[in-house]
């Protein structure tokens, strides 16, 4: 049995924004989470210690900010943060 929307609603959601700084897309996804009273967590990779550790989470492959991940699921940048947030409700 799939899980209403009312429990999904309730679900708390551990959002963390990795972003850098001059990045105009990811201010709009923080803007899009503090719209929605969303708390998240932003973890900036400008200096190379941390864009190393992202690049060991997703992969050097993923170059696009910013990466929003949601309960440990990468969604993204905004338009998959979007979508995610349909989803489940918010």
């Amino acid at each position: 049995m799939a899980p209403s929307s009312a429990t999904h609603s309730a679900m708390t959601l551990k959002i963390v924004v990795y972003s850098k700084s001059a990045c105009p897309q990811c201010d709009q996804a923080k803007m899009l989470l503090k719209s929605r009273a969303l708390d998240f967590e932003e973890i900036r990779i400008d200096d190379e210690a941390a864009r190393l550790a992202f690049y060991e989470k997703c992969g050097p492959s993923v170059r696009q900010m910013p990466q929003v991940f949601i309960n440990e699921q990468r969604v993204g940048g905004v338009s998959g943060l979007q979508a995610a947030l349909v989803q489940l409700g918010r």
